[in-house]
């Protein structure tokens, strides 16, 4: 019995022992070149990752919106990029809770995940009714944190405030926060002339390789015997 329990785990050793064998044989006959390829690539896509780790939204701003119009399209940059769009509508303010009057209200919460640091937000609002406004204010994020931006939009005067303050934790003015502030983006431009150079060399090593089969020698004409 001893015998024949042993032999299922000789059996496995053995394919094992094969399986390593094949996969030595097979990484033997790949060209150097390409290993220094492949782990160029192992390192790009590392960077890559480290860079979206690195450059998360760790914050959030949360726009509060009080307008008066019928309807209006928002708009909100981060930096010169749109971060939220959408659309917004009022209805009649109403007097004691019942009385319909002529002023037109309405509200928008949303939140709207940022990046920890500095940052300069601009609103665009624009009106069926009215004409297009627009403001900008700059603010501080510390990380995993809110700040509460307040918009009032009304028919001649559009308006920015933050709400509260946000103090930035100690680990923010540290090396490790510097890193996260500049670190993404010299990690960005690496990993980006990594993937260029990787693949102008695939390129360049497909063309050498299917040129021999696209470019055959012409055939020798057979003359009369």
């Amino acid at each position: 019995m001893l015998s024949m329990s042993r032999e299922p785990i000789a059996l496995l050793r053995a394919n094992a022992a094969l399986s390593y064998q094949h996969t030595r044989q097979w990484a033997a006959r790949v060209p150097v070149m390409a290993r220094v390829v492949l782990g160029l690539f192992l390192v790009a896509a590392l960077i890559m990752t480290v860079r979206t780790a690195v450059v998360a939204k760790d914050a959030s701003l949360h726009l509060k919106l009080q307008h008066g119009f019928h309807n209006a399209q928002v708009q909100v940059w981060v930096d010169g990029e749109l971060a939220y769009s959408g659309k917004v509508t009022g209805a009649p303010k109403k007097r004691f809770g019942f009385i319909p009057t002529d002023s037109i209200q309405g509200s928008l919460s949303q939140i709207i995940p940022v990046r920890s640091g500095q940052h300069k937000v601009r609103v665009r609002i624009e009106p069926d009714d009215a004409t297009m406004q627009e403001d900008a204010i700059g603010g501080d994020f510390a990380h995993n944190s809110e700040r509460e931006l307040s918009v009032s939009a009304r028919q001649n005067r559009l308006s920015l405030s933050w709400l509260g303050t946000n103090i930035a934790p100690a680990e923010t003015s540290s090396g490790f926060g510097w890193f996260l502030r500049y670190g993404g983006s010299l990690l960005l431009t690496i990993g980006g002339s990594i993937m260029s150079a990787l693949a102008g060399y695939a390129i360049k090593e497909l063309y050498a390789r299917l040129r021999p089969t696209l470019v055959s020698p012409p055939k020798a004409e057979m003359g009369p015997q």
